[in-house]
């Protein structure tokens, strides 16, 4: 699925696998980062620097569990990106003096992998964000066709997504339409 998300598009992959134990994470980023090598897609690892600088992954994606940015960034140096997630308008100040190279907001609509972060938050909000935050911002959480063009006209840089692409009936054909729309 991944390797047909790519084919059709995808210009950068997140893994994110909380519940895989350190061997077996790292060997499928081993994998991982080999398909996006040939895709030219960068890979990102949620929440383990160890592991990105074991496959010479891009960078990381944290959050607000995750070890501070100051942190992450000494571990990685000024080479790797890091991306934050942010919740709210507060946080932003936060990712970008931590070190931040862009930032993640959401869940601007709803979406299940997103609900425990409560009610989604909306254009209005990301607008906001958007409009303070000097990092590169890309919306999270329900992200649909539709939805898409509504989320770039009020600034974001881009989106990310899981259920647009991965649960449709063809991986490939729905990164294929999610790129074109984005590249319009």
């Amino acid at each position: 699925m991944l390797q047909e998300s790519l084919e059709g598009g995808v210009n950068a992959v997140q893994l994110r696998e909380k519940d895989l134990g350190g061997k077996d994470l790292l060997d499928l980023a081993e994998k991982i980062r080999r398909l996006c090598e040939r895709y030219k897609a960068p890979l990102f690892i949620n929440d383990r620097i160890d592991v990105a600088l074991a496959v010479d992954a891009a960078g990381v994606q944290l959050g607000k569990t995750s070890l501070p940015i100051e942190t992450a960034r000494s571990l990685l140096g000024p080479e790797k990106l890091i991306g934050h997630s942010i919740h709210s308008l507060e946080e932003v100040a936060g990712a970008e003096k931590g070190g931040a190279d862009f930032i993640l907001f959401g869940p601007v609509y709803f979406t299940p992998s997103k609900a425990r972060f409560g009610a989604p938050q909306g254009l209005a909000a990301l607008r906001k964000i958007v409009e303070v935050s000097t990092l590169p911002v890309y919306a999270i959480g329900g992200m649909t066709a539709k939805n898409t063009i509504d989320v770039l006209e009020v600034g974001a840089r881009g989106i990310a997504l899981i259920a647009g692409v991965i649960a449709a009936e063809n991986p490939k054909d729905a990164a294929s339409a999610m790129a074109r729309l984005l590249r319009s």
